[in-house]
């Protein structure tokens, strides 16, 4: 038997296995493949606090190495989540984390101060690093000062686990790390998606109707685990690792690079039973290394 139990400050997780935000739906959709109450927490698709339609199509393109998204944060707005899509969801046997997204920082209050009050949502994951939006989200989480505005703002009506996800697209992503903990953040995600952009060379346009994307799947994953890495040796608060993580075998590197907890994200759209299959793998990779505890992996790469 090993124990798999991680805790992101006062949330507890019965294994550090999550699904990302906007490739899990509202764990719904996936019902018919996995045992939900077997991972240690999901994150549901990105809330704004009004209804949002997205980008234009096409806004989703493969690439030989992963994927381009323009999505834009479809979704019906805040108080639908509350009255229509929480009642559904909430008798999950996991944490149930919502993304909460903004084009203005009262947007941001607005939707957290809401998402406050549902007993059966012990955290939000706020965004302020998604590429696809014209006003707000990444442009947030570019500089310090920004950043912790954003978190300042939300820090004062969200009274619960308050994860910031935070862009890639930065020079120096352990300086937004620490700004967004020094205004209260108690966990930090990373990394989002990187700034893309795909060509079709017969018809010479792009693939995407906005032109650039947000990029993810295996290609980004060394700069990811680099960023955990670093954010990691940055802050005192936990840190949840994302980025190209397709199997077991990634989820660890992103464990002993220190991360307490990760999420699975594009490797959803290949395989919908990949999460669980992941915690698997953790174990049998804690027994063949005979390690009885997660938590005496998690940073525990080896510099010597």
């Amino acid at each position: 038997m090993v124990n798999l139990e991680v805790k992101l400050k006062d949330m507890i997780l019965k294994n550090p296995v999550m699904t990302a935000s906007g490739t899990f739906g509202y764990g719904e959709e996936f019902e018919d493949f996995i045992d939900i109450s077997q991972l240690g927490g999901i994150l549901v698709k990105g809330t704004t606090r009004h209804h949002r339609e997205g980008n234009p199509y096409p806004r989703m393109a493969e690439t030989p190495s992963g994927m381009l998204n323009a999505v834009g944060l479809q979704n019906k707005g805040v108080e639908y989540f509350c009255n229509n899509i929480y009642p559904r969801i909430n008798h999950y046997d996991t944490n149930i984390l919502v993304n909460v997204s903004g084009s203005v920082i009262e947007d941001y209050v607005e939707t957290a101060a809401m998402i406050n009050e549902l007993d059966k949502i012990p955290a939000i994951e706020l965004n302020i690093s998604c590429p696809n939006v014209k006003e707000g989200g990444m442009a947030f989480g570019t500089s310090c000062a920004s950043a912790a505005s954003v978190v300042r703002a939300v820090r004062k009506v969200y009274k619960k686990h308050l994860m910031v996800k935070l862009s890639p697209n930065v020079t120096d992503i352990a300086e937004i790390a620490k700004a967004v903990e020094a205004e209260g953040a108690d966990s930090v995600s990373l990394i989002n998606t990187l700034l893309g952009m795909a060509i079709d060379s017969e018809t010479r346009r792009p693939l995407l109707s906005t032109i650039t994307g947000g990029l993810s799947g295996p290609c980004v994953k060394p700069v990811a685990l680099r960023m955990v890495w670093q954010v990691a040796q940055a802050v005192n608060i936990p840190v949840v690792g994302l980025g190209g993580i397709m199997n077991a075998k990634d989820a660890i590197e992103f464990i002993l690079a220190g991360a307490t907890a990760i999420q699975i994200g594009t490797a959803n759209f290949i395989d919908p039973q990949v999460s669980v299959k992941i915690v698997e793998g953790i174990k049998d990779y804690m027994i063949r290394h005979q390690v009885s505890d997660i938590n005496d992996l998690i940073g525990a790469i080896n510099l010597k």
